[in-house]
């Protein structure tokens, strides 16, 4: 009977690790002690940790002169890749390619000033929010659009595509959109402000970080006092990778207790 039940329990742990399996091969477990615990969970290349970002909304991630990457987000995750015994590395791409390759298994994270919808958790999981994100309105200083409720009038809005300004924006009015005749999608926000700076549209609906420098950047243009909407930003995961999006919130709340998260926090956003 003894060794029946052995045969059974090798077979049912034989069949359990079979199941784990994906069509796409990953890298060996990776062990990582966070808190003193032991989690084991896999990454698409071995020792390194893969964050899928677009590198055009400071201060949250951006290129650096020299050709690299900084920002919150940026280093962030390479606290957490450390905290994990990882090496971080950063992939640049579109704002809508960097949540389709975690989503596909390109990479492990994406990170890149994400919000947390409903229509996002049906394809992807999230980590805890480690940040709230405000989108506002920007428009030039002359412009007739003085409150949110204006832009009621604007003839065309400028948003970064597959973001959730531009999601809120071209929904259709009875949603309490402006309908898509009246949004233009841009690749970056820096488009859409240029677009705005040349007349082209009325106003860029975006987070309120990119829109300080934006607007610091580029004379004539100002942040309209009202905001257009309050989110969440956490990290995304591929669906069903709760191993590592469990190591991601363990490293990410020690990180917060020892100070580390609001140290790099303090770095970017200065307290107004």
């Amino acid at each position: 009977m003894k060794k029946y039940f052995a045969l059974l329990l090798t077979l049912a742990m034989v069949l359990s690790l079979a199941a784990c399996g994906g069509d796409k091969p990953a890298s060996p477990d990776t062990p990582a002690d966070v808190d003193g615990a032991a989690t084991v969970f896999a990454t698409v290349e071995e020792g390194k940790l893969h964050m899928s970002t677009n590198a055009e909304f400071p201060p949250y991630e951006m290129t650096t002169d020299a050709g690299g990457f900084e920002g919150i987000d940026v280093e962030v995750a390479d606290a957490i890749a450390k905290k994990l015994g990882l090496e971080l590395v950063v992939d640049d791409m579109g704002f809508d390619a960097a949540l389709t390759a975690v989503q596909t298994g390109q990479s492990d994270i994406a990170m890149a000033g994400i919000t947390v919808t409903d229509e996002r958790k049906e394809v992807m999981d999230f980590s805890d929010s480690y940040a709230t994100g405000i989108q506002v309105v920007i428009v030039k200083e002359d412009s007739p659009i003085q409150t949110v409720d204006d832009l009621a009038n604007a003839e065309m809005i400028g948003c970064q595509k597959a973001t959730t300004g531009y999601i809120y924006c071209s929904d259709s009015p009875e949603n309490g959109g402006y309908g898509e005749d009246h949004v233009t999608a841009y690749d970056t926000g820096a488009l859409a402000v240029m677009a705005l700076v040349n007349g082209q549209i009325d106003a860029v609906v975006i987070d309120n970080e990119p829109a300080k420098s934006f607007v610091a950047a580029n004379e004539g243009l100002k942040i309209l006092d009202t905001e257009f909407a309050v989110e969440d930003y956490a990290i995304g995961f591929a669906k069903g990778n709760t191993a590592l999006l469990e190591a991601v919130n363990a490293a990410m709340a020690e990180l917060k207790a020892d100070g580390t998260f609001q140290n790099i926090v303090d770095k970017y956003i200065t307290a107004e």
